[in-house]
This record gives C-alpha cells, sequence and structure tokens, in this order.
C-alpha cells in the first residue's frame, strides 16, 4: 500500500562554499534551510488531516546540517536524509535519479517540492523514471476526501483562470509549489520523529558533473527579501517613467518595504527582472500591498493574493486591479505620490525610523 506525503527539503548555501569549488570543503560551510521547505511542511498538515499519511521530509545533499528539531516543529514526522559529497556539484539527473529510487522503495502518495531552480530540474527526472504526472508552480494544494487524489491548483491559459490538476492513477502525485505562497506556522506542541540516514549505493553515487571553475555573478545591490517583506510598493505601467519610478522607491523606503513593479515596467528597464511580481516573477504575502497605475491583470495579482491588504491606486476606475484591492484610490497616481512621500517624510521623526 502505498502511503506518505514526502516534503522535498532544499537549503541555501553560503557563497563561500560555491567558492570553495570542492565537496570536502562545501561540507564544512553554514547552510541554512530554504523558507519553502518548512512553508510546504506547514501546509503538508492539512494534507495530512484529510489522508491520514505521515509526512517526511527528505533531504538530499552533500551536508544536511542540524535541523531536524526545526523540521519536527514545523511538522514532519520522519526525516530521511541522503548526505554524501557526490552530491556537489548538484547535478539534476543524480538528485533526480535518487530521488526516484526512494520513491519506488517505499511508495509514497504525494511527493511535494518547492518550485526552485534546482527542483525545477530535478523533479521532472524523477517523474520520468517514476512515470507519473508533476504538477509545476501550483498556488493551492487540498485532497479530495472522497478519492484522497491530491487537487492541484495552478495558473492556466496565461493566467486567466485557475486549473485543477488530479493524478487520478498514478503514483506518486508530484507537484511543485512557488515559494512564498504558502506562510509557513510552527506547531506549538510536537513530537520529534525518527531520523533515517541513506546509504547510496555505488550506481546512484555516479556524478555526471565536475566543478572546474566558479567565479560567483555580483550584481550591485543585494536583491530585497521580498517574500519575506511586510509593504510591498508596485509600480505599474501607469507610473512607468523614471522620476516616478525614484519617488516610488523613496516611498518603500520610508514604509520600511520593498519596491516591486509589473511587467511592463521591467520590461522597460526600469527596475531589475527580480523586481517583477507576479505569476512569472515574485509571489508575495505581505502584510499591505500598495499598487500605483497597476491594471490589475490576472498574470500580476496571482502573484499578490497572499496579501492581506491591497490598496490600489489607478485613474481608470474600471481597472480590474479594484475588485482585488481593500482599498482603491481613483486618480492621477503621479499627485498621489507626491503627496504621499511628501507627507510621509514630514511625519518621519529625524528622517530616521520608518513610520
Amino acid at each position: 500500500m502505498k502511503r506518505g506525503i514526502w516534503i522535498v527539503g532544499e537549503f541555501l548555501w553560503a557563497d563561500q562554499a560555491h567558492i570553495a569549488g570542492q565537496a570536502s570543503s562545501l561540507a564544512n560551510q553554514a547552510v541554512t534551510l530554504h523558507p519553502v521547505t518548512l512553508e510546504l511542511l506547514t501546509k503538508a498538515r492539512s494534507l495530512k488531516e484529510v489522508m491520514g499519511e505521515p509526512i517526511t521530509c527528505v533531504l538530499i545533499a552533500p551536508t544536511t546540517g542540524d535541523f531536524d528539531h526545526e523540521l519536527f516543529r514545523y511538522g514532519a514526522d520522519e526525516i530521511l536524509k541522503v548526505e554524501d559529497s557526490s552530491l556537489y556539484p548538484f547535478s539534476e539527473t543524480q538528485y533526480g535519479r535518487i530521488l526516484a529510487h526512494l520513491a519506488m522503495e517505499r511508495g509514497p502518495s504525494i511527493i511535494i517540492s518547492g518550485a526552485t531552480e534546482r527542483a525545477r530540474s530535478f523533479m521532472p527526472v524523477c517523474q520520468t523514471i517514476l512515470e507519473t504526472g508533476l504538477t509545476a508552480n501550483c498556488m493551492d494544494l487540498s485532497i479530495d476526501p472522497e478519492s484522497r487524489v491530491l487537487l492541484q491548483t495552478r495558473p492556466a491559459y496565461g493566467g486567466n483562470l485557475m486549473a485543477t490538476i488530479v493524478c487520478r492513477d498514478r503514483r506518486p502525485q508530484m507537484a511543485t509549489v512557488r515559494p512564498g505562497v504558502f506562510k509557513s506556522i510552527p506547531q506549538e506542541l510536537f513530537e520529534p520523529g525518527d531520523v533515517e540516514y541513506v546509504v547510496l549505493d555505488t550506481k546512484l553515487k555516479e556524478n555526471p558533473l565536475a566543478l572546474k571553475k566558479f567565479t560567483p555573478h555580483t550584481d550591485g545591490d543585494a536583491i530585497p527579501d521580498y517574500k519575506r517583506a511586510e509593504v510591498v510598493v508596485v509600480a505599474g505601467r501607469g507610473v512607468a517613467e523614471p522620476s516616478l519610478v525614484e519617488k516610488l522607491k523613496q516611498l518603500a523606503e520610508i514604509l520600511g518595504g520593498v519596491l516591486g513593479a509589473t511587467r511592463p515596467v521591467t520590461d522597460m528597464g526600469l527596475l531589475p527582472r527580480h523586481a517583477q511580481i507576479g505569476q512569472t516573477g515574485q509571489v508575495i504575502s505581505p502584510s499591505l500591498y500598495i499598487g500605483f497605475g497597476v491594471s490589475g491583470a490576472a498574470p500580476h495579482t496571482i502573484g499578490i493574493q497572499g496579501a492581506k491588504v491591497i490598496v490600489a491606486v489607478n485613474k481608470d476606475p474600471e481597472a480590474p486591479i479594484f475588485k482585488l484591492a481593500n482599498y482603491g484610490v481613483v486618480g492621477d497616481a503621479k499627485e498621489i505620490i507626491d503627496l504621499l512621500v511628501e507627507r510621509l517624510w514630514a511625519e518621519r521623526p529625524g528622517g530616521q525610523k520608518n513610520v
């Protein structure tokens, strides 16, 4: 009988680990859990309530650190660790083969990972070996209580509607979820479970890649943490002018938040690609979202549905964004930006503290 919900955990590696260029030195570098791991464990708890199957966190890495307590705290019932020096440098073929091998041995019902750059490459490898389905970039997951099938909801038709996909006949059911879609919420009461270390056989240790040289990429300012930002100010097509974008940067700074944009603004080069908010960019869930000149097209609004409060400023009273907004302001965004920056700067004590 196939059973179990598997969450494939991921890590964020220290820059020096990559610069070192050797697996032996990598094992000694500090690692941190990728936030999506805890987000998925939190979501898996609601799936477990319906399915009644245990949650396993699967960690595949050259070193897996000491995060057992945290993983159990967020929902794992057991932890499965594959820790081997052959896993560096990263190879999607090797990772996919290992995950598939474990799944064939143990038979989970579901395998879920974050839709990260790495997982987007190794999950299809695993899926192909297992000859099952894989739904990418899900925005929600739930269980049909009657059929016990995983309902995988994701954008379709260019983001104009949400489609629910099921894999009725093949197991495991596989899905990836964009980081930031779910909140990570720890349990107040939990019991630590078992931690199992898997020893790879010689064939699974074969890594087709060999690192010859690594040159880290530097790109000026660090990328803001959009997924954890409490305030996100967004520049839309209606304010796609260099002077207005600069003022919105000031506004975001005053509010202690970050500045994002819709795709037209990044296409014009007014803000970098990493600032794009939406289906093909950053998925955010801030306490406060303020959009200026944002029309509210589906590819953008898909990425902001987790926001607690949405404020929209647009001169078009029929703009679709107003259907989603908690508060709407119909007016010239240029004038409103000037008024906000002027008023908030005036109220900012000594120009030092956020309001």
